[in-house]
């Protein structure tokens, strides 16, 4: 176990001290924790009685891990599956919020670097909208193509469209000078959070990796810092405990950089305290690990000055369908389903495009700057797919039927039980002889689900492949 290791523990002893060590390697050798996230916007009484994680209102420690993969709330995005420790960024980014909700003149712009996949993420979104309704954009970046589809149907599920994912290395965004008004930073380490989970994690250690890591961390921070606004905020946080990766890094931007250490709330135990951040550390916390720092950018460095500059140039890009787009989609099919589309089933206004038969929707707020982030970065989703023209028909899309934007009266609803819902999930036919015929919203729990076809003596599902359930049970 990790504790055999001498190196790791001459780090660990120089991080935290000998006695707090002793603590740590000790709970290293127990079970790893389990716990969920609910999802505000979707709530439901899942888990009943738990007990609470400290620094997440939403946030639950399980005594057992269940089967997620056999619960359709969790298909339903009501809930994810996350450490707790790794939810402590998101409280720290819940601290700085209100300085940036208001007054900003363009909705609160949010990076989230390093997503996949897609804890962090969504729980950022939650607070987002939480402090600013719809008035946030969150980009949620993973530079890994594989890992960012994965990311992508993560944010799919859980809901929101405020939320544009992208597959771009962290100097893909030096040139967007001054854009974002908070950065999440949560680079990748050398685990030493992951220890309990992750055997492959205490194999690979070594001092070499960490240097390697803590070198590889700051090339990342310095090819981001150019697109953090004056007086922006940069949570930097890792999952691992070393001196090197977490305070000597963050002394390093603070130096290099141009930037102030600040302490948003003075968090007490069982949070250690760090000289320039926060440290969750196995057997005080209940959680894996986790390593957390704030920066805020001083005035005047470089990359300070693009917000106003680029609302103005991406204003003009908030039209809706285009006319190229109606021709691409299929003509006006596609143009009068995108027309019904804005008007019958979303609660917030949206804008409508359509690439061609797929028709997409985008909230008003953020639709500017999306158009401009379609055109500057590799975008592997943004919005919600509303779905696609087929035979003069719109074919609705899985991710419309988890859209926490979707009206209720949007399509004819079934309630199912949780057998049937398993059942829809595995992709497998069944019949709704008492539903609506046409495109149904399947629902368990009063979440939904996703869609079916139903054609009386049996249903169609639209359940996608990839999302399909395949385990035995």
């Amino acid at each position: 176990m990790a504790f055999q290791n001498d190196a790791f523990i001459r780090y660990l002893n120089g991080a935290v001290g000998e006695e707090m060590a002793r603590t740590v390697l000790s709970a290293l050798d127990e079970p790893p924790s389990v716990s969920v996230r609910r999802n505000p916007f979707k709530d439901r009484a899942v888990f009943g009685m738990s007990e609470p994680v400290p620094w997440s209102e939403y946030g639950m420690m399980l005594g057992k891990r269940p089967v997620f993969t056999l619960d359709p709330f969790f298909h339903a995005g009501c809930y994810y599956v996350q450490d707790s420790s790794s939810m402590f960024v998101g409280y720290m980014l819940r601290r700085i919020l209100g300085d940036f909700c208001h007054g900003k003149g363009h909705a609160v712009r949010v990076l989230d670097l390093c997503a996949a996949p897609g804890g962090k993420t969504t729980d950022a979104a939650a607070s987002l909208r939480q402090a600013s309704g719809d008035a946030f954009l969150l980009v949620a970046n993973e530079v890994i193509r594989a890992r960012a589809s994965v990311l992508a149907a993560n944010v799919a599920v859980w809901g929101d469209p405020n939320v544009v994912v992208t597959s771009e290395d962290p100097s893909g965004f030096s040139s967007m000078d001054g854009y974002f008004d908070i950065i999440l930073a949560d680079v990748p380490c050398s685990g030493e959070g992951m220890f309990r989970k992750d055997e492959n994690a205490v194999r690979q250690w070594s001092e070499e990796n960490v240097a390697h890591c803590a070198a590889r961390q700051r090339r990342i921070l310095s090819d981001i810092w150019p697109a953090l606004a004056e007086n922006g905020i940069l949570i930097y946080s890792t999952c691992t405990f070393n001196t090197y990766e977490n305070d000597g890094n963050v002394t390093w931007a603070a130096e290099n950089l141009g930037a102030d250490v600040i302490f948003p709330d003075n968090i007490g135990e069982p949070v250690h305290r760090t000289g320039c951040g926060y440290c969750l550390l196995p057997g005080f916390v209940k959680g894996e690990g986790q390593y957390c720092a704030v920066l805020r950018k001083r005035e005047g460095i470089h990359g300070a000055c693009g917000n106003g500059a680029l609302h103005r140039q991406t204003h003009g890009k908030q039209a809706g369908m285009s006319s190229r787009h109606r021709v691409r989609g299929g003509t006006d099919d596609v143009a009068r389903h995108a027309a019904a589309v804005a008007e019958n089933c979303f609660r917030t206004p949206v804008k409508v495009t359509a690439k061609g038969a797929l028709i997409k929707a985008v909230p008003e707020t953020v639709a500017g700057d999306a158009a401009f982030l379609e055109s500057s970065l590799r975008v592997i989703a943004s919005g919600c797919a509303v779905g696609t023209v087929k035979g003069g028909d719109l074919v609705p899309d899985a991710d419309l039927a988890l859209t926490i934007g979707l009206k209720d009266d949007a399509f004819p609803r079934a309630e199912v039980d949780a057998d049937t819902a398993l059942r829809f999930l595995r992709r497998e036919s069944f019949a709704l002889p008492e539903a609506e015929k046409g495109y149904v919203l399947i629902c368990h729990g009063g979440a939904p689900l996703g869609f079916v076809k139903n054609l009386g003596s049996r249903c169609n599902n639209l359940h996608p492949a990839e999302r399909r359930i395949r385990m035995n049970f």
